[in-house]
């Protein structure tokens, strides 16, 4: 089980439920999951109790979600999933059918490859939007050049890619090359998980198979149009063999900007802002804004900013500073408890108690 991540931290929390085992997900259809524990894989559903308290789809379990379910074999029918424990990290999604509510695509993902093919497909303001949606899950990014060999401004590339990969490893790779995967390898190891985010056809199902050792994926190429074919059907974390998993899921692709961490993905404009006149300067049309300054000394690009504004605007930050930013994010992380400033609040009210 360490080898699939169960980690001490995970360990320390399944102490709290009582006559219940621990397994994780490793594949979903619907309303049944796959969920492998210490003696082998079961087929689990989740409990009566569980889906009536149930706020919303994220409450669900997901691929890659650790979970306590109340037998370890599946001798006597399908395991019953009683509770998911607390996720460090999360791929979000608008729920299929739903106009507000949010799917947790896949879970407890340390590092995320963002693949982009070295042709027609390469676009830096995609992998500003990709970067700002693996920035938010809480996983570790990774940008992967994919399809070297139809590229010959390999060079003019990585320097444009250098304005924007602020805090992200970049990697560059060939399908045409048998060890063209081999810089990857060195994320990988026993109680990691990976996964895979990009365009359809830029060689996600290639890496993938080939960290495998097998064909497992089905892969398809871009068309003439450099426009993906859809390969992937299904939800599943798969056994890597030099340790550690891979998760693949077709909703990975599907993440829209609904949830982006934008103070990472522009950790440039964000230090910028730091030094305009105004706390709250919108960096539109007020005097003395440093972030306007750098754009016409030439520091930072137009296209760059157009698209931090229409990120904004797209994740619903329309309007706010980085610090309002981060105050946003923090009252929808505790809506449970009234937002952020009842949690303070609580805080406060028990230290008085403890003194």
């Amino acid at each position: 089980m360490e080898n699939i991540g169960l980690s001490q931290r995970f360990l320390n929390e399944s102490t709290l439920y009582e006559g219940l085992y621990i397994g994780r997900i490793t594949s979903q259809y619907k309303g049944l999951y796959k969920v492998i524990t210490e003696d082998g894989i079961l087929s689990a559903e989740v409990s009566g109790k569980f889906r009536y308290e149930a706020k919303t789809a994220s409450d669900y379990p997901a691929v890659g979600d650790f979970v306590m379910i109340d037998r370890n074999d599946g001798k006597d029918g399908n395991a019953i999933i009683h509770h998911v424990l607390t996720r460090k990290s999360a791929f979000i999604r608008n729920a299929a059918g739903t106009s507000n509510e949010e799917q947790i695509v896949a879970s407890n993902i340390d590092t995320v490859f963002i693949c982009m093919s070295l042709n027609n497909d390469f676009n830096i303001r995609r992998i500003e939007r990709y970067l700002g949606i693996a920035w938010d899950s809480g996983a570790s990014p990774v940008i992967v050049l994919t399809k070297s060999d139809l590229c010959d401004n390999i060079s003019e590339k990585l320097t444009e890619l250098d304005t924007v990969a602020i805090g992200a490893d970049v990697i560059v790779t060939s399908s045409m090359s048998e060890d063209g995967y081999l810089p990857i390898k060195r994320y990988l190891g026993s109680g990691k998980t990976i996964a895979f985010i990009g365009s359809s056809g830029v060689g996600k199902s290639t890496l993938i198979n080939k960290l495998i050792g097998e064909d497992v994926l089905e892969t398809n190429g871009l068309r003439n149009d450099d426009k993906g074919r859809h390969t992937t059907s299904r939800r599943e974390m798969l056994l890597i063999p030099d340790g550690g998993v891979v998760i693949d899921t077709p909703g990975m692709r599907e993440i829209g900007i609904e949830s982006a961490d934008l103070t990472k993905t522009f950790a440039d404009i964000d230090e910028l802002s730091a030094k305009c006149k105004f706390s709250d300067c919108t960096h539109i049309n007020e005097p003395k804004c440093a972030v306007q300054e750098a754009i016409n000394n030439g520091l930072l690009s137009r296209e760059r900013f157009d698209s931090y504004l229409k990120l904004k605007k797209e994740a619903k930050y329309d309007g706010l500073n980085s610090k309002q930013i981060e105050n946003k994010k923090l009252n929808e992380m505790f809506k449970d408890f009234g937002g952020m400033k009842n949690v303070r609040k609580l805080l406060k009210e028990k230290k008085k108690l403890e003194r």
